[in-house]
């Protein structure tokens, strides 16, 4: 079963997205939303985990967040709210790392 997994708060702030790298199933997605986009600033330690997962084109952040926040993500497929919502639909379920 695959899941898209929905991260929010900041990788500076807690272990969220350690835990969800290490629980990551081989057809698993992240999805980057609000204060986790900050995993894909250049040189961090977060973006750095990201770019050892080789999500390969399975991480996403929503756009909106990326530009609210000065963030390139270069690593992650920007999406819109319908393409958010499309995902969602793409995957047999979706775990939101509250």
């Amino acid at each position: 079963m695959t899941t898209l997994h929905l991260l929010t708060h900041s990788p500076f702030g807690d272990e969220r997205l350690s835990s969800c790298l290490r629980l990551l199933g081989p057809q698993d997605a992240i999805l980057l939303c609000g204060d986790a986009t900050y995993a894909l600033k250049a040189g961090s330690e977060p973006q750095n985990a990201l770019e050892a997962a080789n999500l390969g084109g399975r991480l996403y952040a929503l756009a909106e967040d990326l530009q609210a926040r000065a963030i390139d993500g270069a690593l992650a497929k920007a999406v819109d709210y319908p393409a958010f919502v499309e995902l969602t639909l793409e995957y047999d379920k979706v775990n939101s790392w509250l």
